[in-house]
């Protein structure tokens, strides 16, 4: 990992001497997809950068079931890991990497230091929480006010910006857990969109039409 490695991921931070500071304390760890990095109740130590791939984060109530909130991809960290992080409190969402990573985690105690010693890092942390506010408002939007029609689309949408693909290798049950729904619903509703030939369903795999978010919006 090098200085140049670190401007191309994280175009905000062009410091030479915290990219220097991010070599010499975070630790660069690659993970594969599936791995999980963060449960609820679990004590963060350390926060994350995404250099490589995307990480999936989750909200989940007491039963289990997961709220699918928002993606971290390359250049970005997340918000409300740097919110336990500062209050010293459990994490309360769940993590998992969602295409193979690599991350560096900057310790605690430094990302604290850092915030008053570089003010490209403290501009970095002040917009992530401007941006992930904004996605966390979305998915409330979402789970408010939209039908499960339009989340489903609107989440259709999000995988294929976030993979750059229009292929989505998933179960129905996977999208369910993560839309709070059974999948009995999400397969009915794919089962209508593959109607309108706007998808083709095949096993464990959605075929996406190119001009599918223009479909949606009209």
């Amino acid at each position: 990992m090098t200085q140049e490695n670190l401007r191309l991921a994280i175009p905000e931070l062009t410091d030479p001497k915290l990219l220097q500071a991010i070599l010499e304390k975070g630790q660069v760890m690659n993970l594969p997809s599936g791995k999980i990095l963060m449960e609820p109740g679990q004590f963060i130590k350390a926060v994350p950068l995404v250099i490589q791939g995307s990480i999936k984060i989750m909200r989940m109530d007491e039963d289990g079931k997961e709220l699918f909130l928002y993606y971290l991809e390359e250049g970005q960290t997340c918000a409300l890991s740097l919110t336990c992080c500062s209050a010293a409190k459990p994490s309360e969402i769940k993590a998992v990497v969602e295409e193979d990573a690599t991350l560096i985690f900057i310790p605690v105690q430094i990302h604290e230091q850092w915030v008053d010693e570089f003010k490209q890092w403290k501009d970095f942390v002040s917009n992530t929480y401007q941006q992930r506010f904004r996605e966390m408002l979305i998915a409330l939007d979402a789970v408010a006010f939209k039908r499960m029609d339009e989340r489903l689309m609107r989440y259709i949408v999000t995988k294929m910006k976030q993979l750059k693909a229009n292929e989505l290798h998933t179960t129905h049950q996977e999208i369910a857990n993560e839309l709070g729904t059974s999948r009995e619903v999400i397969s009915r509703l794919l089962k209508q969109l593959e109607k309108k030939k706007w998808i083709e369903l095949g096993r464990n795999v959605i075929y996406i039409r190119d001009d599918f978010e223009e479909l949606i919006s009209k």
